[in-house]
């Protein structure tokens, strides 16, 4: 009898249906797929050492971002506002 014991590095099955779905790609469409995936793992990983380190910090960003909105001092997004 075979277990299959998963692991920590092992795909989950949405990850790896968009790994399939993405190796259907032509070549180039697949590197910009992979390009972007990979910035964007770098930029969570930037995040994740930048307040990750000093929950100070981010406690500090989001008093600030608190004191501005009470101060009539924000807007709301618009996903159409350049």
């Amino acid at each position: 009898m075979r277990v299959h014991v998963a692991t920590e590095t092992e795909l989950t099955q949405l990850l790896s249906q968009a790994f399939e779905q993405a190796s259907n790609l032509p070549a180039a469409q697949q590197d910009a797929v992979a390009r972007w995936l990979l910035a964007e793992m770098e930029d969570e990983e930037r995040w994740s050492r930048s307040l990750g380190a000093s929950p100070e910090k981010l406690a500090r960003l989001a008093n600030e971002a608190l004191r501005e909105h009470r101060a009539g001092r924000t807007r709301k997004l618009d996903p159409e506002r350049p």
